[in-house]
């Protein structure tokens, strides 16, 4: 067993249900088992509950709060853009809007605030002036960085959708942004789905990150890489998700553990499927540990020798 094991989270809106509340929705997260963490949306999540109230609702359940995730979609004005947007004054409100959510995120007892910024980007040739758009991102982020210098800042990258083509869409770009930013606060928020979607390795995203930048969130899911899929945890990619693993423990990293997953996408319980992403990843997480120090596996990475290692892992992970 690997110790001081990573805590569990998950999407509390896969919990929703037609007309439920933030409580109800947190009651079925808190009937999972193995679920210590929750993630509120900001400003949705807010909007019939202050800080107060769903700081007392975390604790009747018996969760702690991850963090508080931006939602611009939520305002129709931000369709063009958040940060991105022509206009300064919708910008204006963006920031605005960012600075209220951090604010709320302390007031929680939060530390850190994830941004997808999935309206910031382009459809067509010719539509966006890319300097401009670039420059007026990385105002806005350092600016809500120095809002409050002890919330942390994440940027959870996504190449597309809803937009055609994402202003920050995969590791590189991102960790280029960021060095550019230069705020001690901020870092990245890997998504093993958009990592897929991206094209890349997730495990060498991680090793990117962690040279350059902060990891500040996992978010374990699965897919085809066509898409954001939001499928169980190593339901298509289970390899690529123990060696994301290993490379996370051999960082140290020791945050939490969100399943960003959409059983509601599909019909699937949400408690039932929720229960299943906790077990795969124990499994995961167990096995992560094992190889991370194998000097088997590390004499046969040092080869390169893929034969070698893919007997290795598969072996142990199918227990053949």
């Amino acid at each position: 067993m690997i110790p001081n094991r990573p805590r569990y989270a998950a999407r509390l809106n896969a919990f929703k249900r037609k007309g439920d509340t933030v409580a109800e929705m947190l009651d079925a997260v808190g009937r999972v088992g193995g679920l210590s963490a929750a993630d509120l949306n900001y400003p949705d999540h807010f909007a019939a509950h202050d800080p107060a109230t769903l700081s007392g609702l975390l604790a009747d359940h018996g969760l702690v709060l991850n963090g508080l995730a931006m939602r611009y979609y939520t305002e129709d004005g931000f369709k063009l853009g958040a940060f991105t947007h022509p206009d300064p004054a919708i910008r204006r409100a963006a920031i605005d809007l960012t600075k209220r959510g951090i604010d709320a995120c302390a007031a929680i007892g939060g530390a850190q605030m994830t941004l997808w910024m999935g309206q910031d980007g382009f459809d067509y040739s010719f539509q966006a002036d890319y300097a401009r758009m670039w420059d007026d991102t990385l105002s806005a982020i350092a600016e809500v960085a120095d809002h409050n210098p002890e919330v942390d800042i994440a940027i959870e990258y996504k190449p597309n959708e809803p937009r055609a083509h994402a202003l920050m869409p995969d590791m590189a770009t991102t960790l280029l942004a960021l060095g550019e930013i230069g705020r001690p606060n901020t870092g990245v928020t890997l998504d093993f789905c958009h990592m897929l979607f991206a094209g890349e390795m997730p495990a060498k995203a991680a090793m990117l990150a962690a040279r350059t930048s902060r990891i500040l969130g996992l978010h374990l899911n699965d897919g085809y890489g066509k898409r954001d899929d939001g499928l169980m945890v190593g339901s298509v990619h289970p390899v690529q998700t123990v060696e994301l693993l290993v490379a996370l423990h051999r960082q140290g990293y020791s945050g939490i553990i969100y399943f960003d997953t959409f059983p509601d996408h599909s019909g699937l319980d949400p408690v039932n499927e929720a229960r299943a992403n906790v077990r795969l990843t124990d499994r995961f997480l167990d096995l992560a540990g094992q190889l991370a120090s194998d000097p088997a596996l590390m004499e046969a990475q040092t080869r390169q020798d893929a034969a070698a290692v893919t007997l290795l892992v598969t072996q142990r992970l199918y227990q053949v």
